[in-house]
């Protein structure tokens, strides 16, 4: 099973005030598990960053200027997510970004059913706890020094890493069959525990014989220890 995880930096909150994406980033994962392929990039805004917006994740216009535009990176974006499900925190912010770029260079918006927010998995999970990304991370004791302002790529990591907290994905696909037949060949034998003393035996002399002269008299050869 694959699955993209999804982090984007914006200019502000909402593409219909002419808010644009100005970093995505995208984790790969494989039955629950990272595979180390990832896809960042930054992208021209054309627009100012507002002050506030900087403060959150220290994108400047400077550093933003000579960046590729959305429509450069569209297509290797999308080939990237495949058919994939995309696992995102708090899921209608970012895809309501995506989808508006999305309708800008005329590519087909994503649904909404095809996307997994880790805040609803957190939701049903941790009623009553605090869902933003930091205060899961610390929930599950997942380590933020590295992390100094918001980012893309590194926020889709620590998602990644929330989700499989969430739905216990870091223990996957115990083998329960040999994988052929060496494995199965490979099969450890225990010898069993012999006593140093053997234990005296349960039954008497005189019991043994009525037993014996029982079987004898009411089994005779039908016994069925005595069939070949």
């Amino acid at each position: 099973m694959r699955e993209i995880v999804v982090d984007t930096e914006t200019t502000g909150l909402d593409p219909t005030d002419g808010h644009r994406i100005i970093e995505i980033g995208c984790v790969e994962l494989l039955d629950h598990v990272p595979t180390g392929q990832t896809f960042q990039c930054y992208l021209n805004p054309e627009r100012l960053i507002p002050v506030e917006a900087q403060r959150v994740h220290g994108l400047t216009d400077e550093f933003l200027v000579g960046k590729p535009l959305f429509a450069a990176i569209v297509e290797e974006l999308l080939e990237f997510f495949g058919d994939a499900p995309l696992v995102i925190h708090n899921a209608s912010f970012d895809l309501k970004f995506l989808n508006a770029e999305l309708l800008r260079v005329s590519k087909p918006v994503i649904s909404a059913a095809r996307t997994v927010d880790t805040i609803e998995i957190a939701k049903a999970k941790l009623p009553g706890a605090r869902y933003s990304l930091d205060e899961l991370c610390k929930r599950f004791g997942i380590d933020l020094s590295g992390r100094g302002k918001h980012g893309a790529l590194i926020d889709a990591e620590l998602t990644a890493r929330v989700y499989l907290e969430l739905v216990g994905g870091r223990q996957t696909r115990l083998r329960l069959a040999p994988r052929d037949t060496a494995d199965a060949i490979n099969v450890a034998i225990v010898a069993a525990r012999q006593r140093a003393v053997p234990l005296p035996p349960r039954v008497d002399p005189a019991e043994a014989m009525a037993h014996a002269e029982f079987v004898a008299g009411e089994l005779g050869n039908d016994a069925i220890w005595n069939w070949q």
